[in-house]
């Protein structure tokens, strides 16, 4: 499940397979609406946490509980990378992934962060792509856990160009469906 968010951390774009998780519209989930899914004991968790990651520009990984449409929560981890562009390599927000995880039990049962580090999880079966621009957007958040992994630095200023470009056309493909039909 795919998400951009603002350099101000307000989400403009939730992909579909989002909405129907989570049972909460496109348009309801922008700005900061997307909290209300949130688990009530994780909130305040994650609303620190998630400030510090903007204010330091970092990329991240949060291990959080999410209200499913059933009304039951699952686990998910929510992970981004930040997107930088002009003018002046300026902070334009970040482009991430939502997946459903399983917890292991080794775990606490309580919501935590990991700053400076982003290695998404596996692709969840219940939760694929909805379309190929999601796909790619995956595929280049994985991308990017791998070369952090192997230390190909080299090649991460053109995967972080690629990973901005794909936040605008999300968030792009958002703004332009009308909101009456995002509802749905």
């Amino acid at each position: 499940m795919i998400f951009v968010a603002k350099a101000d951390g307000g989400v403009t774009y939730v992909s579909p397979e989002r909405t129907t998780f989570t049972g909460q519209a496109a348009d309801e989930a922008v700005g900061h609406g997307w909290f209300a899914c949130m688990h009530p004991e994780d909130r305040e968790t994650a609303v620190t946490f998630l400030r510090s990651a903007r204010d330091q520009q970092s990329e991240y990984s949060l291990r959080t509980r999410l209200r499913r449409a059933d009304g039951s929560y699952a686990w998910v981890m929510i992970g981004a990378v930040p997107s930088y562009g002009p003018p002046g390599d300026t902070f334009l927000g970040y482009l991430g992934s939502l997946t459903e995880i399983i917890p292991s039990g080794s775990e606490p049962l309580k919501a935590y962060g990991t700053l400076s580090r982003f290695v998404p999880p596996p692709m969840s079966p219940t939760t694929p792509p909805g379309s190929a621009l999601e796909a790619v957007a995956d595929y280049l958040l994985i991308a990017h856990g791998l070369i952090e992994q192997d230390h190909a630095k080299e090649m991460l200023p053109v995967l972080r160009q690629a990973l901005m470009v794909a936040g605008m056309l999300l968030a792009r493909n958002m703004s332009s469906v009308d909101p009456g039909a995002r509802a749905h």
